[in-house]
């Protein structure tokens, strides 16, 4: 297993790893909208839906995925009348990628935040196409 920690993702406060590759899986730990300093974002909705979304890809990046590896995909929301815009903005950034998707309704321990989202990427194709090269 090998730990993930984008250089352009904060680190975390907490005991865990942006991601972490175990074999053909990479699991993207809980990112919310925040700058590499760790600034939780302050906004707009929509702004802090693409900043979660970044930050996510952010780290599939740096453990050597894309949105398009994605199987498996979590999100939390704080308040339910979100759900319509959250889904709006959610497939306008995945395009035809569609994941399997759990999305909650939750409270957060830090009064700024309204979206988290994790994610699960599966290299196996990508690693069985690079052995080919």
């Amino acid at each position: 297993m090998t730990a993930v920690f984008p250089d352009n993702v904060a680190a975390p406060s907490v005991p865990l790893s942006p991601g972490m590759r175990a074999g053909e899986l990479l699991f993207v730990s809980g990112q919310v909208a925040s700058d590499s300093a760790g600034t939780v974002y302050r906004g707009e909705f929509d702004d802090e839906v693409r900043m979660t979304l970044d930050n996510v890809e952010r780290v599939l990046a740096a453990g050597g995925a894309t949105f398009d590896d994605v199987v498996k995909v979590g999100a939390w929301l704080c308040d339910a009348a979100l759900f319509g815009r959250f889904n709006e903005l959610y497939a306008a950034r995945l395009g035809a990628h569609r994941p399997a998707r759990t999305t909650v309704v939750v409270g957060f321990g830090h009064p700024d935040v309204r979206v988290e989202i994790d994610a699960v990427a599966y290299l196996g194709q990508r690693s069985n196409q690079e052995d080919r090269s």
